[in-house]
């Protein structure tokens, strides 16, 4: 799905400064979704594609922080076409 793809497109290429923003290191991060650091890793040094369960999950960390929140629109990554898709299914 293109759609798919371009909000993990989207969340990949901002990840780490996400992460940073909230002041987590990769582990902490990792931690809080269920994954390993090493995924995390992976992700930021775009050697492994993101997961749509990933994608989800950081979705939650990062809309219930309001530092990383508002970005999530500008970053094209939580846009109102997604809040309407994940609403309907």
């Amino acid at each position: 799905n293109a759609k798919r793809e371009k909000l993990i497109q989207n969340m990949t290429e901002n990840l780490p400064m996400l992460r940073t923003r909230l002041g987590l290191t990769q582990e902490e991060l990792a931690d809080k979704i269920g994954v390993s650091r090493s995924t995390i890793l992976s992700i930021e040094n775009k050697k492994r594609e993101m997961t749509w369960n990933t994608f989800l999950s950081l979705v939650l960390v990062f809309i219930k922080n309001e530092s990383t929140n508002k970005l999530l629109n500008v970053l094209e990554i939580y846009t109102d076409e997604f809040h309407d898709f994940i609403k309907e299914k």
